[in-house]
């Protein structure tokens, strides 16, 4: 079966994508439970038998009588305990030095996002990685929580806030009001929904449990970071909102009731970008308050803060209601809520926080009695009985007093290894499914590897052995053998595989993919040993520069594998990308000066008619077609004929040899324009600088020349409705910002927001889709009609326009710059070196992938799940519409790979008269490059998924270059449907 370059690379690309979707189910897990709810609403965990025969009661009598937690979301420690708390939230911070109250630092896992958070201060268990794709469709939480054992209890629960507590708990509340949590352009009504219902609800007493949860802040540091002069008033309305509770459940307080409790904490926290979902410490310190007339009052500052874990509030408050503690947590008992108490009183409670963790480590853990945690709490149990016979024996010497500081002391340390244990068992990984991912991932690779020779050769095609090898003997012991092993795994593995629960017959087609690819490969193979002669490349396509260029292209491409291996290169990979960007223009400076000044003596002997070749390439180039050119048999360079500089005007000779060097300078400046990874992402940027209030009238001015900029630079090549269209857009690009309040209007007078953007956006959308809808109109009849190449170059060019137009409206203003140098740096390179240098599509095609990368990072991204700006899938939305904001988030986020990539496809096909193949030589090249790091990183993480950094480095990048693999197959089949002349040419 014969297939052009482009189609193959677009099939392999779908199947590799359907590759790295199983390694990617199979790879993220989920977390260690306890065995399943009976009925999912039935009977409780079971209680502990007391170490010896005593009159205590099963289950301890609850510490307060209501609770209120005020979760304010994306509230970051500094702001509760910095300056920003004591300026802004002077009560809070009274409570904290002198109230009676006990402070502390709660530490997050990653993913730092919403409903995981959720999750784990409600479960106490840590959830999986993969609930960071979940956050945007939250399903009902099964798992045993506080939510429910409080509703079994007949607890009475009322919620306001974040509508994804509503779907984790539905029929939980007896009231509730959900407000969207990803509409991220709305800051005050979002809260003022939560507020307007707390004056009612303090008044009332029918209820138990309330639970408030506040978006605005998080919605601030979206839009304008944690330094924004919006997060102070936020504060301090959250200040007030926490004064009036407080005061409320005080006065409600009688002598012989029991105290109230109220919870004051964040489920993440910021990073200095305003996002999050990393493992930065602004992201996963988060402040803790617990507040009740039962502490004792402070006197003072405080001088250090505790640091605990998140999943231990799910503990403390199922002790202090007197609810059974869920089976999955694996938090600790925070001990300063119960210090006022009896010494036996506290041994109980930890007595019952140690059962629940050895239950759990007995149903994860095979050899539980061997581990050190288990062994502790036999021990501390076996004390705490010794000390129950003292004490019932009415001993209240010091020795009881003693014996129980150390029975308390064996307690804790017991519940923090058993924790510990616990934690470091919480990826159960589905091997099956990674495996078989693995397996056509890595059979893609290798196959497109094989196919280089045929499928850059000048016929861009390549023949698919498929006849021989599925009709072979091998292909169905294959697929048998596969089969076998799927019903040996599928009837045997204790846990669930996902390959294993899809249908037999999707599973056997899986099989046969793989038996397939497997076949062609061995097929593919014994060809090249039968047949070992390369077909000769295309005569167009210049192999002269197969020295230092493309020496530097390979060992890139190797060094930015292996750079892989190692957390500390994948968190500071855009230095990786950064040094191959500036090394390949050092060689592109010196391929210029080669070019324009060095010449080396011809072979004498060489045959006049490649003379002749060449002489007919040079005036093919030459921009004076009418003029006689002598070309002399010494300007021979490499074999191939240099222009002389008589020909060639002496300013594009100078610009020329200047461009790798402004290019240069424009990756410094951008360098400094957003500051990324993790050791120096804390650095101030020129960004910060543009973004904080005091310039806004700077930013202003550089929003407004980089959007007349990006005008000049892309109408060049547009159709004349386009260059119109893409005026106004740009205009209401900057209108939507002013409209913001980011920019300014230079006769507007003050900052008041009319229309928060939602009009002047969709303003904007309707040129995006106008000059969209242009290209499309003109590739369609290029595709149709047998026209000229200038009708489809000018639909490429139009839809690349409307593409730059929707990232200048996603871009945020500072950010404007990036895209401005991305198209100085795509013109400047295309017109003054690619064709000068007469550069392969394969190398032209690398390229464009290198810059791409670097101008992924330069947007300000990294492989931290933080940098992904959610405030750019609400632009011009005016409530949360999935497909849209996915759509959305996703291209301003791979702005960057995909404006290259279209460029590319749009350079490429404009130079089709000098290679008709080259479209389908990048396509295949684009999908090569692509898939080999890919493929490199998977079988890493396979061997590291039990490393210390899995969760906070290796899988957040795992999960961009996921995406990136379907972005890139969606990239090649856009290629393919646009390589028809070459497939013309060859039916002509």
């Amino acid at each position: 079966m014969r297939l052009r370059s482009g189609v193959f690379a677009s099939c392999c690309l779908l199947v590799e994508a359907l590759g790295v979707g199983l390694f990617l189910r199979g790879f993220f897990p989920l977390p260690v439970k306890s065995l399943p709810r009976r009925g999912a609403r039935g009977d409780r965990p079971p209680e502990p038998p007391p170490p010896v025969s005593s009159n205590w009661t099963k289950i301890p009598a609850p510490l307060f009588k209501k609770i209120v937690i005020v979760l304010i979301d994306a509230l970051r420690d500094d702001f509760v305990f910095g300056s920003k708390g004591r300026q802004f939230m002077p009560y809070t911070t009274e409570l904290v030095e002198r109230g009676t109250s006990h402070s502390f630092i709660a530490e997050a896992k990653a993913p730092t996002v919403t409903m995981p958070r959720i999750k784990a201060l409600m479960t106490g268990s840590i959830p999986g990685f993969i609930d960071v794709i979940m956050n945007l469709n939250s399903p009902a939480l099964l798992d045993d929580n506080l939510i429910w054992q409080a509703k079994t209890a007949g607890k009475r629960i009322i919620f306001y806030g974040d509508d994804t507590w509503v779907k984790l708990f539905p029929k939980h509340f007896v009231e509730y009001d959900g407000t969207s949590s990803f509409f991220v352009s709305d800051f005050k009504e979002v809260d003022d929904n939560v507020t307007r219902h707390l004056d009612t609800v303090l008044k009332r007493e029918d209820w138990d449990i309330l639970i408030l949860h506040y978006l605005g802040l998080d919605h601030i540091g979206h839009l304008t970071g944690p330094n924004s002069p919006l997060v102070g008033p936020k504060l301090n309305e959250m200040d007030n909102i926490i004064k009036k509770i407080h005061t409320s459940l005080l006065s409600k307080e009688g002598e012989l009731s029991l105290p109230d409790l109220l919870v004051i904490c964040g489920d993440h926290g910021m990073s200095e970008t305003g996002s999050h979902g990393g493992s930065s410490l602004e992201e996963v310190h988060t402040p803790l308050l617990l507040i009740s007339s039962a502490f004792d009052r402070k006197s003072g500052p405080l001088k250090s803060l505790v640091l605990v874990q998140q999943t231990d509030l799910a503990v403390t408050l199922a002790i202090g209601l007197g609810l059974p503690i869920s089976r999955n947590s694996i938090g600790n008992l925070i001990l300063p809520v119960i210090e006022a108490k009896t010494m036996r009183e506290q041994l109980r409670f930890l007595h019952l926080n140690g059962f629940q963790l050895s239950q759990l480590l007995q149903e994860n853990v095979p050899a539980y009695e061997k581990d050190s945690g288990f062994e502790h709490f036999k021990i501390a149990e076996k004390s705490h009985g010794n000390w129950i016979k003292l004490y019932l024996e009415g001993n209240n010497s010091e020795v009881l007093i003693n014996l129980g500081k150390k029975v308390l002391k064996q307690y804790l340390e017991a519940l923090r290894i058993l924790s510990s244990s616990l934690s470091k068992q919480v990826a159960q990984y589905d091997i099956y499914s990674m495996m078989v991912g693995t397996v056509i991932v890595l059979e893609v690779v290798l196959l497109l590897l094989l196919s280089i020779p045929k499928a850059l050769s000048s016929g861009a095609e390549f023949e698919v052995p498929l006849s021989p090898p599925l009709c072979s003997l091998l292909f169905y012991l294959m697929c048998l053998m596969l089969c076998a092993v799927h019903v040996v795994v599928c009837t045997s593995a204790e846990s669930l595989c996902y390959f294993c629960s899809i249908s037999w017959l999707s599973a056997l087609g899986v099989m046969m993919l793989i038996s397939a690819l497997f076949c062609i490969i061995l097929s593919a193979l014994g060809k090249m040993c039968t047949y070992p002669k390369v077909p000769a490349k295309n005569p167009a396509v210049s192999n002269s520069n197969w020295l230092e260029l493309d020496v530097l292209i390979v060992a890139g491409t190797i060094g930015h594998v292996s750079s892989l291996c190692a957390s500390s290169f994948i968190e500071e990979e855009h230095q990786t990308w950064y040094f191959l960007v500036n090394t390949l223009c050092l060689a592109l400076c010196q391929e210029m000066c080669r070019h324009y000044f060095l010449v080396k003596e011809c072979d004498l002997h060489q045959s006049s008619s490649t003379v002749k070749k060449s002489f007919e390439e040079v005036k093919e180039m030459a921009h004076y077609k009418n003029d006689s050119v002598d070309i002399p048999e010494c300007d021979l360079k490499l074999g191939k004929i240099a222009p002389s500089a008589e020909i060639l005007k002496g300013s594009e000779k100078w610009i020329g040899l200047a461009s790798p060097w402004f290019i240069l300078i424009f990756c410094r400046l951008l360098r400094s324009l957003n500051q990324t990874g993790v050791q120096w992402a804390h650095r101030p940027d020129f960004g910060h600088w543009l973004t904080s209030s005091d310039h806004q009238a700077e930013l202003s001015i550089l929003a407004a020349i980089s959007l007349a900029m990006i005008f000049i630079l892309v109408q060049r090549r547009c159709s004349l409705v386009s260059k119109i269209a893409m005026a106004l857009g740009l205009l209401g690009v900057y209108s939507y910002r002013a409209a913001i309040g980011n920019v300014a209007f230079p006769w507007q007078q003050d900052s008041k927001d009319i229309s928060k953007g939602i009009i002047e956006a969709r303003f904007v959308y309707v040129f995006v889709l106008g000059i969209i809808f242009t290209g499309t109109k003109d590739l369609l009849k290029s595709q149709v009609i047998s026209t000229d190449s200038s009708t489809k170059c000018l639909g490429l060019w139009d839809v690349y326009g409307g593409l730059v137009l929707l990232a200048a409206l996603l871009f945020r203003p500072h950010n404007l710059p990036v895209l401005v140098f991305c198209l100085m740096i795509q013109a400047m390179i295309t017109k003054y070196i690619w064709k000068p240098l007469n550069f392969d599509a394969a190398q032209i095609t690398i390229m464009h992938y290198w810059f791409g990368q670097a101008f992924f990072y330069f947007q300000g991204n990294s492989n931290s799940i933080a940098t992904v700006d959610i405030s750019a899938g609400f632009v011009g939305l005016d409530n949360y519409v999935e497909i849209p904001a996915i759509f959305l988030t996703g291209f301003v986020t791979y702005t960057g790979p995909l404006l290259w990539a279209v460029h590319l496809l749009c350079y490429l096909s404009s130079e089709v008269s000098r290679n008709s193949a080259a479209v389908g030589h990048g396509c295949f090249c684009y999908a090569l490059i692509c898939s080999i790091p890919v493929a490199a990183y998977i079988v890493l993480v396979t061997g590291l998924r039990y490393h210390l950094f899995i969760w906070s480095v290796f899988s957040p990048k795992l999960l961009y270059d996921g995406v990136h693999v379907f972005i890139t197959a969606g990239v090649c089949l856009f290629f393919t449907a646009m390589d028809q002349n070459h497939s013309r040419k060859i039916q002509d």
